[in-house]
Formats: structure tokens, sequence, C-alpha cells
């Protein structure tokens, strides 16, 4: 375990690139590590914000006044295998999530391929429900192991009992909102800390079915049909990168928490109020909508906000976006405006999906 003698920014930890300092930062290197850490700041009182790759964070300028732990485990082991049954996959939570879809491609297991150039490390796709091109973690996931906080002990999910969602878990549900002081305002805990995600994958050359039409497109096949693994991967990676979704520190389009609203699911009835053209997907008996649609027709086109230091995204509106040099305060500004300016365009409620720390919309 080490802790370090510096204390970094949150902006320095996060791919949003804002956020003020940690109060007290902790790299871990086993499960051990990790466990005690949290278990020893618990004890003490010590608010606890568990990092993997800040994918997913917005931060307030004022920082987090706790300890920030950071889980450096990576690697992917595969416990057991058949040629019918398929392939059991478990990594660490702190393994980067596209290493492990890679490996997955690599090995001629089917399942994860369309989640490929996703950034963040594998524990957050869980709690986020995490997915993309018509394919979310949901679907193969098989168990996450988890340290209880409240427990005090390590227990076993199993699918069954992870509740999942479009974008939520039980993992999600059971955070709750601790009150600050006036350096960090408020913070969201988990009561679950994953420790590391067990996956069902199937042997096969062949990807699972393509379930999304900008991808099929991509790849010149109808929905519903396969294609090579290796070729999805590519086609969704190539996909992320003209959105500015895939990671490059030389451009400003990709320092964001990716998308930055959830797609909201409205009643049959609220749906049919949308204009005729609006998306629509459907999401059980309710129906899913575009956010990016509903904040282009709002008014907030691909870089609005430019030249300011946050701005939307050149390649993709969904994306609120740190052009060099901006503050929490600014991100939190432009999602506010949009935020209410969909509101009053359609009566919609976008709901933001990074996890907010000391700051609120």
């Amino acid at each position: 375990m080490t802790t370090s003698t510096e204390t970094p920014t949150l902006a320095q930890l996060t791919t949003m690139r804002v956020g003020g300092p940690a109060g007290r930062y902790v790299e871990t290197a086993d499960e051990a590590e990790l466990i005690a850490t949290v278990r020893a700041a618990d004890a003490d009182g010590e608010p606890v914000l568990v990092l993997g790759g800040g994918s997913n964070l917005l931060v307030s300028d004022e920082g987090f006044d706790g300890v920030v732990v950071r889980d450096l485990r990576t690697g992917v082991t595969t416990p057991d295998s058949s040629a019918c049954a398929g392939a059991t996959v478990t990594a660490p939570a702190g393994a980067p999530w596209d290493d492990v879809v890679a490996y997955a491609v690599e090995q001629r297991l089917v399942g994860v391929e369309a989640l490929s150039g996703i950034p963040g490390s594998t524990g957050a796709t869980p709690v986020q429900n995490v997915g993309a091109y018509g394919q979310e973690v949901a679907q193969t996931i098989a168990l996450v192991r988890v340290f209880d906080r409240e427990r005090a002990r390590v227990r076993t999910f199993p699918l069954a009992d992870l509740g999942f969602g479009y974008r939520t878990s039980v993992l999600k549900r059971s955070m709750r909102v601790v009150p600050g002081d006036d350096r960090s305002p408020w913070y969201p805990t988990p009561r679950y800390v994953v420790l590391d995600v067990t996956f069902q994958l199937k042997p096969g050359d062949l990807s699972a079915p393509v379930a999304y039409g900008e991808l099929a497109a991509a790849l010149d096949v109808a929905v519903g049909e396969r294609a090579p693994l290796e070729d999805v991967r590519a086609a969704v990676l190539g996909l992320r990168a003209r959105k500015g979704m895939v990671l490059d520190p030389t451009d400003p389009d990709t320092a964001s928490a990716g998308s930055f609203f959830t797609n909201p699911v409205l009643s049959q009835e609220d749906a049919l109020l949308l204009p005729e053209d609006a998306p629509r997907y459907p999401a059980g008996e309710d129906v899913k909508v575009s956010a990016a649609w509903l904040i282009e027709r709002a008014g907030f086109g691909r870089g609005y906000g430019l030249p300011g230091p946050a701005a939307l995204s050149t390649k993709h509106t969904l994306a609120l976006t740190n052009r060099g040099g901006a503050a929490a305060a600014d991100i939190v500004a432009l999602a506010r405006e949009v935020r209410d300016g969909v509101r009053e365009r359609f009566g919609v409620a976008l709901e933001p999906e990074p996890v907010l720390v000391g700051v609120s919309l």
C-alpha cells in the first residue's frame, strides 16, 4: 500500500480533468490492502472515494476531504472453460475495462466485443450496468464480489441478485449521499466496494448478434446478424473515436466523463408528446428516447459553449468537455444550461450519468 506524500488533485485522477485536492491519497495493489484501507477509514469516520480509471466522476473544485483509494490491480484470469459452457473470465475491479474486452476478443470469447473502447475500470461496469452499441455487461456478468461496508465482510452477488436495469444496479442504488461541510458540501458513498467481476462468455469466432443499427451499418451487416469478433471491436473503436469517446490526450473532445446524460425513459403517454421524428427505443413497458437528439433539438449543437473553457464536444453533443483550464463550476454551469433548456423545450428531465462529488445540478 502506498500513501502519496504529494496530495494529487482529482483533476489529475479523472478523465474530466477537473476537481480539487484529495485529503489523502492511497494506492492499493492487492485485495487485502484495498479492504484494509476502506475498513480503517470507515472505523475512523473518514470519507472514502474509491477510484479506478476516474472516467465517470465530476468532483468539485474544493476537492474531496477524505481518503481517495485507487485500485491498481490488473490482469484477467479464466478459472474454468469448456467448449460447451464457454469460459468464466474474472477481472479485478481495478483492471482497465478495455483490457478485459481486448483479452476476450483475443481468446475468441463472445459477449463484450461491442463494449470496446469504454474508458474506466472493470469495477465500475456492474455498478452502472455499462452498455453501448446494443450490449450491456448485464448480459454476461455471472458474479460480482464486493466488500460490504455495512457488514464489514466480503459478499458475492450472483446475477439474479444484482437487480440490473438501464444504467443501474443494486450496487448503484445502495449508494447514499452523506452531508459534508463547507470544504466538501456532500459526497455519495457506496455500501459495496467492488472487488472483482466474473463474466460468462461463449467461445466463437463471430460476435453476438449485432443489435445496434449504426454498428451494423459500419460492419455492412443487417441488425441481428453476426460479424467476426475483431471486425466488431475495430468498428466500435472507430465509431467511438469519431465521436471523441476514446481517450486521447491531444484531443480536448475526450476530456470528458463520456456521455454526461442518460437517455430518458418515458411512459408511452409522455413519449407521444415528443415530435414524431424523435428517436424511440423499447424499454419494457416504457420508451427510451435519445438524450443527444433532445439536446440538439433544444438548440445545443456540437461545440456549444466554445470558445469557453467548458463546451459540448465538437463530435458528440452528449459529452461535456474541458477545453483546457475548466473548473468544475464551469462544467456544472454548462450541464445546468443544457438540462434546463431541454426541460423547457420538451418537458423532459435529463439525469446526469457521472457520479457527482461535492457538486449538484
